[in-house]
């Protein structure tokens, strides 16, 4: 089992703080459940008692009876007492009803720190943020990174490993299996889960054959600008009609099931944010083999989805920089620091290198390319590196 410190080491500062509930979130199977284990063994190291631990898992058939909330509470009551302290793991909270209700109720004793997941990015919005009115702390879980992949039994070689995961992608569940054929298996029960129990069950949406044929349109257009209206002639195409209102209110849906990250346009200049015109990258590369496979593979796209996760893993804030008749891939920031990101499979002539670097031109800040090339293009103030090596690196 991999400790996913990259991730663990966020939460850490926050486990003895009790006025602040820990939200984690992620895509289903990311592997949320795994991480709250991780957390309660640390903190069961540092000395706290199994009685002082209580995990609850609502996927789980056992606690379906604590799906109510009042249920839920009395539960927990009998479990705590005035005179210790107490760590509480809520995974996948969002099954039970009004839960924000008995979480603040849980955090206002003042003795509980509290830990829950969920497969939403609402998990947040409406009750719970108005119940909690600012006291939380969120962190967001993605499949494995490339560093944690390496960590895998047999990924010695480099270069075949990053092959296999820019195919593949890292959910975590995906190493139990040997052969191609299960692991599209495997990937196909976990995009089904996320369609049926992340969106349709959510939402009410009735039309899930429009809402595939959305999903799909995403897919093929990974890392391409395209707006509502690009959009809806597609599903034109396809003899199927909708307004842009209904089809932004489908992708709202589809975006809280962390399926995909919504990326938007960022005027350099104006230093403004627009609103319409954005990109979507899926969450894992191995639901985009499943969805779109190697026909058509552009690795160009594929390759900009492994960065802009990986920035996200690392807790930047990205957005795609906007000049005149210039696009950067990535305007990357954390900390107050700013990185700027173009990203090209492979540099084939004199003309493609111009491409990528011109977007750089005026812009002082630290700037970045990087392709699959073995070869250096770094240069005027711009630093190449390989796709590898800044993975392995960063």
């Amino acid at each position: 089992m991999i400790k996913r410190e990259q991730f663990i080491k966020h939460i850490r500062p926050f486990y003895e703080i009790t006025d602040l509930v820990k939200v984690i979130i992620g895509i289903r199977r990311s592997g949320k459940s795994v991480m709250l284990s991780q957390i309660a063994q640390e903190i069961r190291s540092m000395g706290a008692s199994e009685d002082q631990i209580i995990s609850i898992n609502f996927e789980l058939y056992e606690y379906s009876h604590l799906k109510e909330p009042q249920g839920l509470h009395d539960y927990l009551i009998s479990k705590i007492s005035s005179g210790k302290k107490y760590y509480v793991f809520f995974d996948e909270i969002q099954l039970v009803d009004e839960f924000e209700l008995v979480v603040n109720s849980i955090r206002a004793r003042g003795n509980v720190s509290i830990f829950i997941t969920g497969s939403n990015a609402h998990l947040l919005s409406g009750e719970l943020a108005t119940h909690l009115s600012g006291r939380y702390v969120k962190f967001l879980i993605t499949p494995f990174t490339f560093n944690e992949f390496l960590q895998l039994p047999g990924h010695d070689d480099v270069k075949k490993a990053f092959s296999e995961y820019m195919k593949w992608g890292g959910m975590p569940g995906r190493f139990a299996f040997k052969t191609e054929l299960e692991t599209q298996k495997y990937l196909q029960d976990v995009f089904d889960s996320v369609i049926l129990r992340d969106i349709v069950q959510r939402s009410g949406l009735r039309d899930l054959n429009l809402l595939d044929n959305i999903i799909q349109y995403l897919i093929e257009n990974t890392g391409q600008i395209f707006s509502a209206n690009t959009i809806s002639k597609y599903l034109k195409s396809q003899s199927r009609s909708i307004s842009a209102d209904a089809l932004y209110s489908y992708i709202d849906h589809i975006l809280s099931s962390l399926l995909f990250k919504k990326v938007n346009r960022y005027d350099i200049k104006g230093k403004n944010v627009f609103a319409t015109l954005e990109k979507y990258y899926i969450a894992d590369l191995g639901l985009l083999q499943l969805k779109r496979g190697f026909i058509n593979e552009n690795l160009g796209a594929r390759l900009e989805t492994i960065v802009a996760n990986e920035l996200i893993a690392k807790g930047y804030r990205i957005n795609v920089g906007i000049k005149r008749n210039a696009e950067i891939d990535f305007i990357a920031e954390k900390a107050g620091e700013v990185e700027y990101i173009q990203v090209a499979y492979s540099i084939d002539s004199d003309k493609t290198l111009e491409r990528e670097i011109s977007a750089f031109e005026g812009i002082p800040e630290k700037k970045i390319l990087i392709t699959a090339d073995d070869y250096d293009y770094s240069g005027n103030g711009i630093k190449s590196v390989n796709i590898i090596n800044w993975l392995t690196n960063t």
